[in-house]
């Protein structure tokens, strides 16, 4: 008999996908560690399956803005083209 296994405690990271203030495609995972700016949604989405595993249940489609934050810090509030600062 084969023996059991417990199971994987691998967690694929979940991905945010949404625009900053700019209107630039922005991923982001959950840890802060990975992500990027993209020019289209379809490449941001391509990204964030290809990073998580092919898992579209782990990528969360944002619908205000998202700011690219790679630093361990809080960045700075952006202003839009209205004029109102938005928090990360």
């Amino acid at each position: 008999m084969g023996e059991a296994y417990p199971p994987s405690t691998h967690r694929w990271p979940q991905f945010r996908i949404g625009r900053d203030c700019r209107g630039h495609w922005v991923v982001q995972d959950d840890r802060g560690l990975c992500g990027g700016l993209f020019v289209s949604r379809a490449e941001a989405l391509k990204f964030a399956l290809f990073e998580n595993g092919n898992r579209p249940q782990a990528v969360i489609m944002m619908p205000g803005v998202l700011e690219l934050d790679m630093s361990p810090h809080t960045s700075a509030p952006c202003t839009d083209a209205t004029g109102i600062a938005r928090a990360a």
